[in-house]
């Protein structure tokens, strides 16, 4: 997520330069014929164009940055119920015997591993060896085997909330308190699948493109007649609005990608990480910090 108060320049023409490059070529195209020849470009409606697809890419950049703010809000929720889960874990499961605070200590650093493994599935990045700082090899393997490991450590959690429970360090009603901090924690990741493998309707999707596209390549020959050499500048600078437009949906449309735009679970998972060894009494590491500009 960039946290600058202002983005670089940099990284919008990054984002912007290719297309705007060829919209830049077609410009002096359209201007030079136009200049060179007895064509005389006809009067085209640029402005009930331009607000029509303004709508367009209003609706599709406030439906982009919904799906954004929900995937914030899941992971908000995702980090409150990694603290209530230690806290249950801490206050319920007693220190003695030491195979009882063992378990506990397994139950808050399993929680560190599982937003670990849950980050690099929803970024797509296949294994995730953070999960082994938090577990052993073993007790990690059985579930990073699975094709939905994040899960695969909730189920783990669950087991060993039950063996507590069996061994007598809790009762059913603590029991019962910690498998609802559970079920939040996998409504939450449920949530952000959800965002994560649903995306736009292909008419947000596609239709805004083709227009963005179809009016960029409009622009000039509607504005050659008032502009004249200056078409190139004026069109090209026109046309790079309403191209930044289009591209904030495609930033925004995915809050999980790994990208500057995307959510900043790696500072989230960190966050999870410090308050919970803390709360176990191991020692944290320092929050993460932005890199460039951009908070990971």
């Amino acid at each position: 997520m960039i946290v600058n108060d202002t983005p670089r320049m940099s990284t919008i023409v990054v984002e912007v330069w290719k297309p705007l490059a060829l919209l830049f070529v077609w410009d002096i195209a359209v201007t030079a014929f136009y200049m060179m020849t007895t064509f005389k470009a006809p009067s085209l409606p640029l402005t009930i164009f331009g607000t029509v697809l303004a709508l367009f890419l209003g609706f599709r950049d406030n439906s982009a940055y919904q799906r954004w703010w929900e995937g914030r809000q899941l992971w908000g929720l995702m980090i409150n119920a990694s603290r209530n889960l230690a806290r249950a874990a801490i206050a319920f499961i007693p220190d003695e015997p030491a195979r009882a605070r063992d378990l506990k200590r397994s139950i808050a650093l399993r929680q560190v591993a599982y937003v670990n493994a849950l980050r690099a599935q929803l970024r797509k990045l296949g294994d995730c060896p953070e999960v082994y700082d938090f577990v052993s090899k073993e007790e990690g393997a059985e579930p990073m085997s699975r094709v939905n490991g994040a899960n695969g450590f909730l189920d783990g959690t669950s087991k060993r909330i039950e063996e507590a429970r069996q061994q007598g360090w809790i009762d059913t009603i603590q029991q019962t308190q910690m498998e609802r901090i559970l079920v939040d924690i996998a409504n939450a990741q449920g949530g952000m699948e959800r965002l994560k493998n649903t995306p736009l309707p292909v008419q947000y999707r596609f239709f805004p493109s083709f227009f963005t596209r179809l009016f960029c390549l409009l622009l000039p020959i509607g504005l050659v007649e008032t502009l004249g050499w200056a078409t190139p500048i004026g069109s090209t600078l026109a046309g790079l609005m309403f191209l930044a437009a289009l591209q904030i949906g495609d930033d925004l449309v995915d809050p999980f990608s790994n990208t500057p735009h995307d959510l900043p679970m790696n500072a989230m998972c960190r966050t999870i990480e410090i308050d919970l060894k803390q709360a176990i009494g191991d020692e944290a590491p320092k929050p993460l910090t932005p890199v460039k500009g951009v908070l990971w």
